[in-house]
């Protein structure tokens, strides 16, 4: 294998995450180190900026710059939900060929590993001499073959800081109180919420990820359990949680379900689900009951101040060893990152196959599930090392 002379190109796909940016300027400081590579691209707006000829220059970008850049949540280039098939894929390497695009680097989560690995496909069945890689980027934390994503870490830590807050004004002001978080069919980040609690009657009381079936009349059973015990009750839950048919249950909700590019149920655009929940305890446990619901959406990803510092390290990381893997001579993959130490946290960055990852899901384990309500405590030495130290509070 040996260096392959052109140019380079980097995309952020899917949603933004508080590091995405961390992975671009890990990749951009890899690729800076290569003479081959003439110069390195931004593509704006992902898939579409490269189809459009939409380009940011990131070559002789300063290092100042490309810092405050990696410091900043969001995705500097902008983003897409677009699902390129292959004909969408044979116009990228149109585009490649025109501007001599020879390192493709993707960011983003299991679709847009897919994306990166069509791309690849097609590139190879014209005879077009590319190195494709695909980097990980997700706060759903369901990549295949990683012990966790970038992005995880730092919307995991919001969330068990935000339900470390709502259990504390639950408790001050007593009532019920439902979280809706985000996780279509990984649990991981609603699981996060247990990490908010101090003690065994610290909220949230009740945690429900799409890993189990949601059986109404269990939950309502569960509410009431917690409330007659407590006076209070915070609940945390995943926007996807579903029957036993296996119908998210706010699908079922929507008069028009509205889909994404990629087939999916929009699932974070409005607090049906949690509307419905709040009402439902109402009608079956009392009309007078205090229940109140907030939906996260879109919060959680993209939050400035709770941004985790172990996150930002390994997204950088898993950027900079895409680079010098495709300079290297690798031909394409995907990086995986994998826990090699708990005592003391390290983690390995290691080169997968796209068709490993691309369009598949990793849910929570079911051993972290207990009685489908609630979270195991080993759970916490699986994401605290991810989190970081939390908030030390102190009440009466």
């Amino acid at each position: 294998m040996s260096t392959l002379k052109g140019n380079a190109v980097i995309g952020q796909s899917g949603g933004p995450t508080a590091v995405i940016n961390q992975s671009l300027v890990g990749c951009v400081e890899g690729l800076r180190t290569c003479d081959a590579i003439e110069k390195i691209y931004g593509a704006h707006h992902a898939v579409r900026g490269i189809v459009d000829g939409d380009l940011i220059d990131l070559t002789d970008v300063s290092a100042e710059r490309l810092e405050r850049i990696a410091q900043t949540p969001s995705s500097a280039l902008g983003s897409s939900r677009d699902k390129p098939d292959e004909e969408y894929c044979r116009n990228i390497c149109q585009s490649f060929e025109k501007l001599n695009i020879r390192y493709f680097f993707y960011i983003g989560g299991n679709d847009s590993s897919d994306t990166c690995r069509i791309v690849n496909e097609v590139a190879k069945s014209q005879g077009y001499e590319l190195r494709a890689y695909h980097i990980p980027k997700t706060i759903d934390n369901d990549l295949e073959e990683n012990d966790h994503t970038p992005g995880y870490g730092s919307a995991a830590r919001f969330v068990a800081c935000a339900l470390m807050g709502d259990a504390l004004d639950n408790k001050a002001l007593p009532g019920i109180k439902v979280d809706v978080i985000m996780g279509r069919h990984a649990g991981f980040l609603t699981a996060a919420s247990s990490l908010a609690r101090t003690s065994d009657d610290d909220g949230p009381h009740l945690i429900y990820v799409p890993e189990v079936a949601f059986d109404i009349d269990r939950f309502i059973a569960d509410v009431d359990r917690v409330f007659s015990r407590l006076g209070r009750c915070v609940i945390a839950t995943s926007e996807g949680i579903h029957d036993a048919d296996g119908t998210a249950i706010a699908a079922k909700l929507a008069a028009d379900v509205e889909k994404d590019a990629h087939g999916n149920v929009q699932l974070s655009g409005s607090g049906a689900l949690g509307d419905y929940l709040s009402q439902l305890i109402k009608d079956r446990l009392g009309k007078k009951l205090r229940v109140r619901a907030d939906t996260f959406g879109y919060l959680q990803r993209s939050f400035a101040g709770c941004v985790s510092e172990v996150d930002q390290r390994e997204a950088r990381a898993a950027g900079r060893r895409a680079a010098d893997l495709a300079i290297d001579g690798s031909d394409e993959g995907s990086i995986a990152i994998r826990r090699t130490s708990n005592d003391p946290y390290q983690v390995s960055y290691d080169r997968i196959e796209l068709s490993d990852v691309a369009a598949k899901t990793r849910t929570l384990p079911l051993e972290y599930i207990v009685d489908g309500c609630d979270i195991a405590p080993s759970f916490r030495e699986y994401a605290l090392p991810l989190v970081g130290p939390l908030p030390i509070i102190e009440h009466f």
